[in-house]
């Protein structure tokens, strides 16, 4: 039963990983040096805490770009 959990564990783990790869993907950073990417995801996470504003102002600029989608 354990191993079954911590299989399952894994796999969705897995799973969202390489789902938030597809989000670098989509909005055009596949190419971006890591180094890079990183610091702008610290720093986003930055401004989030402090403004909860840019945080509706992201989720609808996020929610546009999926609405384009074609799949």
């Amino acid at each position: 039963m354990q191993r079954t959990t911590t299989s399952q564990a894994r796999k969705k783990d897995t799973r969202d990983k390489i789902e938030l790869g597809g989000l670098v993907v989509k909005a055009g950073l596949r190419f971006e040096k890591r180094a890079l990417l990183l610091g702008a995801l610290i720093e986003l996470q930055q401004r989030l805490e402090q403004d909860d504003s840019e945080r509706q102002r992201l989720t609808a600029i996020g929610v546009e770009a999926f609405g384009n989608d074609n799949e």
